[in-house]
């Protein structure tokens, strides 16, 4: 017999498909609703990318496979994210069928994701394996301390800016001078005004040091280039001496190149050494207190000592970090990404590849301490204090900047911990004060800290740090901001933004009292600057490296492979003369970055050049002189070298003569305004 269908019939079965819909997962329920078919065949993998991955960790060329936006605007991979969270994907068009398309980078950085690593029960590791994570659950995310992690993602989860915190140390007079109202006018002093008042001695003792610090912070390093000097290979890293007289840098090429920068606006080639049979690149470089010896490494459980004498030609000493007291880790194999000498010369203590710190006395010629004490590779060490050699730091890939007291260590373990970093970190500097360090890190991120807030190792324990991080692999993509979920144990004072922290371990570092009164941080960047901050996180400049370097010099002779590369800069790392407004970058450079420049850059009130001598803009080649090639424009296959072996003349005479030889000629392809300027 025929029924006629009633409403309540109907209503049943709409009950029947919501119950349906509930008991389904997630992810199915975010496919059926934005009709993605999972399983469709133009979901693909891209095959290309497989040797493309099969180049240096350090390779720093963009692949457009790896471009997280397809053309519509839409990042396949947050949305293929989204969906494994069971969360609808932001599409341009509501109701359309779209596929995903995923290179094999965004796969494996999928397949780490907590939505999609809970089903699978596995998260994928930076070094290329895969590891089970049966604890890790993404529904909830309650802590041990009772606390819930923050489900805010992306920019609105960021810290505030300008930070509390920060205000207060600016107001604390530790990090530089605050400005006293001299009356209820609010008026912003200029340079010219604040000297008057100095030479006038107006006011009281106390007001006129504080009118000096004023002026310090006022002297802001620009992106006007006082000199470039070009190298044939990348940059890695590069500081000046605690006195300013001595800056060194460090090259792909193995040679630690030395200056004379007692004139710091005229520099004079000093020395190179070069470390034996090195893998990749020298890797860090540190200069005793008294500035007579380098310490400088490579991914090798080697450190060379060499003397800064311009009259000893001797090789380095090789030191071997894996000779110790009883040979217990005889002819153990590491890397070493990160060196320094302690304020009395005698020791070094290095961060290494096989998660540990080493501290290696100089005089017995073998490694004294090392300390098992990290879940990765120790990328950054540094002393706490300039003149103790007890506290230490570390900072490590597992995402922790630790703590270590030498005359405390009978447990072998730290003494506090930092949390609050979401990726590796890259770099560790102290101010040298026993209290305060700065950290910089592949979330984008750098850090202040207090010696006072940091974490008890006990507490430390507690907490999975794996289940913080994705361990973004910053070599080959681009940071996915809109999936940052902040630290819930976060003990930092102020995080500063801006940066970009991708392809390298780039550095950052406080700025000096003698000529910036202790005021910034800064560091440098992938993008080609260097960000100054002040201690509130606020930005307060910019150099721009990459637009003072780009067209400075011809283009280096390469395989075809890099013709179509546009011009790179990446700013690996920056020092901040300690009594003068001058900051040395030291970059990768050139088309596809190939190359390496070390720019000075200068406070010179806004202008481009100015009449001094020597004039601004010069370009120059590792040894300082002048080459007539990197004023003007060739073919892009006509060699060009250095000639570092090469005798050197006199810069000053020998830059003089081009000078006047340029005046003479009227018809020359350069003037001498333009020499100076371009």
């Amino acid at each position: 017999m025929n029924r006629t269908r009633t409403s309540n019939d109907d209503t049943n079965d709409d009950h029947a498909e919501a119950e349906a819909a509930r008991s389904s997962p997630s992810w199915a329920r975010a496919a059926d609703d934005d009709d993605i078919d999972v399983n469709d065949s133009t979901t693909n993998y891209d095959e290309d990318h497989d040797d493309e991955d099969e180049e240096d960790d350090d390779d720093y060329e963009e692949h457009d496979g790896n471009d997280p936006f397809d053309h519509d605007g839409n990042n396949p991979l947050i949305e293929a994210m989204q969906l494994a969270e069971g969360l609808a994907p932001q599409t341009a068009g509501s109701g359309e069928r779209r596929h995903l398309t995923l290179t094999r980078d965004q796969i494996l950085n999928l397949f780490n994701q907590p939505g999609l690593a809970a089903l699978l029960g596995m998260t994928y590791g930076g070094r290329g394996a895969f590891a089970r994570r049966d604890d890790y659950s993404s529904d909830d995310d309650t802590l041990s301390g009772g606390s819930k992690r923050s489900k805010v993602r992306g920019p609105a989860a960021f810290e505030k800016v300008p930070s509390e915190e920060g205000q207060k140390l600016m107001d604390s007079g530790l990090f530089g001078t605050t400005d006293r109202r001299e009356d209820s006018i609010r008026r912003k002093k200029k340079l010219q005004y604040r000297i008057m008042h100095r030479e006038l001695g107006l006011g009281s003792h106390g007001r006129q040091r504080n009118e000096n610090g004023l002026i310090k912070q006022n002297l802001i390093p620009e992106t006007a280039v006082e000199q470039i000097i070009h190298y044939n290979s990348r940059c890695y890293s590069g500081q000046f001496s605690d006195d300013g007289d001595f800056f060194f840098s460090c090259g792909q090429d193995f040679r630690v190149r030395m200056y004379d920068t007692s004139n710091p606006y005229n520099w004079k080639y000093y020395k190179s050494v070069e470390y034996p049979y090195g893998q990749w690149t020298i890797t860090d470089a540190s200069l005793s207190r008294d500035n007579r010896f380098l310490a400088y490494s490579s991914i090798r459980n080697i450190v060379c000592l060499a003397s800064t004498d311009p009259d000893d030609d001797s090789g380095p000493t090789l030191l071997n970090f894996s000779d110790g007291p009883g040979h217990h880790f005889l002819n153990h194999y590491f890397g070493i990404w990160s060196v320094r000498f302690s304020g009395d010369g005698k020791e070094l203590v290095a961060g290494t590849g096989d998660d540990s710190v080493y501290v290696y006395d100089i005089e017995r010629r073998q490694t004294t301490l090392r300390i098992p004490g990290h879940d990765n590779d120790v990328n950054a060490v540094c002393f706490g204090d300039a003149l103790s050699p007890h506290i230490l730091y570390s900072g490590s890939d597992d995402t922790t900047l630790k703590v270590w007291d030498r005359r405390s260590m009978g447990d072998g373990r730290e003494a506090g911990v930092f949390l609050g970093h979401t990726e590796g970190l890259t770099f560790v500097d102290s101010k040298g004060d026993g209290r305060y360090v700065i950290s910089n890190a592949k979330d984008q991120t750098a850090k202040l800290w207090d010696l006072r807030k940091m974490m008890s190792a006990e507490k430390a324990e507690r907490i999975d740090i794996s289940r913080y991080t994705t361990e973004f692999e910053y070599r080959r993509n681009k940071y996915p901001v809109q999936l940052y979920r902040p630290h819930p144990h976060d003990c930092s004072l102020v995080t500063f933004r801006g940066h970009s922290v991708l392809q390298t371990l780039i550095r950052c570092h406080f700025s000096p009292p003698g000529s910036s009164d202790s005021r910034y941080v800064y560091s440098g960047s992938y993008d080609g600057k260097v960000y100054v901050w002040n201690m509130d996180a606020t930005l307060a400049g910019t150099i721009d490296v990459q637009k003072a370097t780009e067209n400075t010099r011809p283009t280096e002779p390469r395989e075809s492979f890099y013709e179509g590369d546009a011009y790179a800069t990446c700013v690996r790392d920056a020092s901040w003369h300690p009594y003068v407004p001058m900051l040395a970058a030291t970059s990768w450079n050139s088309y596809g970055a190939t190359q390496g420049t070390c720019t000075v850059h200068s406070w010179n009130d806004g202008l481009k050049e100015d009449e001094a001598e020597p004039r601004m803009g010069r370009r120059v080649n590792a040894v300082l002189a002048h080459d007539d090639r990197l004023y003007r424009g060739f073919h892009r296959h006509q060699p060009y070298d250095d000639d570092e072996d090469d005798e050197e003349d006199d810069d000053e005479d020998e830059y003089e003569y081009i000078l006047e030889e340029e005046e003479e000629t009227e018809e020359g392809e350069e003037s001498e305004d333009n020499l100076a300027v371009r």
